[in-house]
This record gives structure tokens, sequence and C-alpha cells, in this order.
């Protein structure tokens, strides 16, 4: 069997199109046919439905996965193998929700890069839970730790959160002196029906009512603060990068929150992987103590 097929039908599978995995493999829709026909021949076997919706595996199919995905994590283990232990090279996706990408993770990235000139990384913001099986990206970030899925995670760090608002806004307004004081203010943070972790609910843990300002976004949040909109929930490590804003009843209400690195099971024997997943933990954590050392209570 020829891994080149193989390489084909796994981009196939995490594209569900063959101009998805055209794109990925960069050759023309067309041919990846042709490649998918030709596995199918070998192996007499249909690995694919095509329906309205895109290209769905087979039961067969989805048996041949798992064993693509080891072919595919040894082949790119020999690779690493071949290249030796001086520096990281090559490019590493990372997927992240925003609040990480925007405030935690540039500086981390940055410090791991400048140790290791020939390494590129991509870092996706995006406010959802990413599909490592389709191969969205090498690595990610979550709320919560997953329980389900072929995967290897480990605690990236800890981190706070407090309300905060700005200090226009707190000028402008009734002083919040208790718990019950919020009730006369209005309140930011997401927008209910699209937040995609329970860990991220936060208003509704600290039994505050819906927020009449939202969005699915971190930083929006933050700069409708900054504008003086309300008071929302804000990460400790944000707070830097937003010297304007206040931190209210930080001894009352206070929550702590993880963040989990995430990676594909089959990733446990790359090299490269295994040594950019270390440096990220280690700068992360070194990181998170010096954005919330100021404001250590």
């Amino acid at each position: 069997m020829d891994w080149d097929d193989l390489r084909v039908f796994l981009a196939v599978a995490r594209s569900e199109s063959l101009s998805g995995a055209g794109k990925r493999l960069k050759i023309d829709p067309a041919t990846v046919g042709r490649r998918i026909a030709r596995l199918e021949e070998a192996l007499a076997a249909r690995l694919f439905i095509k329906s309205p919706q895109g290209y769905a595996l087979t039961e067969t199919g989805a048996r041949l996965v798992p064993q693509a995905e080891a072919a595919e994590a040894a082949l790119r283990g020999v690779g690493e193998a071949a290249q030796g232990p001086e520096g990281l090279t090559g490019l590493i996706r990372i997927g992240a929700p925003d609040g990480c990408a925007n405030y935690l993770l540039p500086q981390v990235l940055t410090r791991i890069c400048d140790a290791n000139p020939g390494l590129e990384v991509q870092l996706v913001a995006l406010p959802r839970v990413f599909n490592l099986s389709k191969r969205e990206a090498d690595m990610a970030i979550g709320v919560s730790r997953p329980e389900a899925g072929r995967l290897t995670v480990q605690k990236l760090t800890d981190y706070r959160l407090h309300l905060a608002a700005s200090a226009n806004y707190l000028a402008r307004h009734p002083p919040i002196e208790s718990r019950t004081d919020l009730r006369g203010h209005r309140l930011v943070g997401y927008i209910p029906d699209m937040i995609f972790d329970k860990e991220l609910d936060y208003l509704a843990e600290l039994g505050l009512a819906p927020p009449p300002l939202a969005s699915n976004s971190v930083s929006v949040q933050l700069n409708f603060l900054r504008a003086g909109a309300g008071v929302g929930v804000v990460h400790d490590f944000a707070l830097p990068a937003a010297s304007d804003l206040t931190r209210i009843l930080p001894d009352e209400i206070s929550l702590t929150r993880a963040f989990w690195l995430i990676r594909h099971a089959d990733d446990a024997r790359v090299t490269r992987l295994n040594r950019f997943a270390e440096a990220l933990v280690r700068e992360a954590r070194a990181e998170m103590a010096r954005l919330e050392r100021p404001l250590a209570v």
C-alpha cells in the first residue's frame, strides 16, 4: 500500500471534501478523487460515501483512520529523528481560545521562536473547541479537560478572573461595596447561547443575570469594559494590557480556572511536538506568574 495514498485518504477524512483535501495537499481535487479510487480498489472496500454535505467515512474507512494516523505519526517521528536535537524547526499550528491567544500566548510564543529561529508557529484564535482528529491544529488549548477521544492532555497553567470596570464607568455610577450592589449595574459578558464550554459561564456561576451587552469574544468584552460600558469578568492576566480597568470586590468575588494543552494521542511519539509542548508549558507558567504577580493579594 502506498503511503502517499494514505496521506490523501487522511486529508479527505479530515476535510470531508475532495476540494478541501486538495487545498491541504496542494494538488488538484480530481487527482485526489483518483487517488481515493485507487486506494479503494487496492483494499477492495468503499472508504467514503458522497453526500450533499460532503464525503463521509464508511465503517471500513473509519476503521482505517487510526492505522493511517499511526503511520503518519511514525513517518513524522522518523523525520524528527533525522533532524537531530538542535533546535525546533518547521511549522506548528496551535489553536486557542481568544483570551489566551490575545493576552498570554503572544509573549510566550515570541520567546519560543526567538530561541528556535527555524521554527514557524501559526496561532489560530477561535471561541470554540478545536477538532484535532481532523487536524485543524497540531495541538490545542482548552478551558476544560476533555473526557473523550484519542487525546493526551496536560495542564498548561491555572489562572484567575475577577470582576472589573473602567475608572470612567465607576466614577459615573453608584459605588460597588458588596455583591448586592451589582444589581444596579450593567453587565458585560458572553452571549449565553454561544458559550462553548461550561467553564466560561462566569456570570451564572456568580448568580448574576445574563448580560445586556455581550460578545462571544473575550477581546470585545474587554473593549466594552474599557469603553465604560459596564462591569464584567476579566482574566487577571489580561489586566496589564488594560491598565484603565480596576478590579471590583477582589476579596469577595474570585474565580480560578485552568488552561489545558490537548494533543492527538498519536503525536506522543513525535519528538518535535513533545519538545515544543515542554517549552510551551514552561514559558506559559512563567508568563502567567509574571502577569498575575502585581495583582497577587
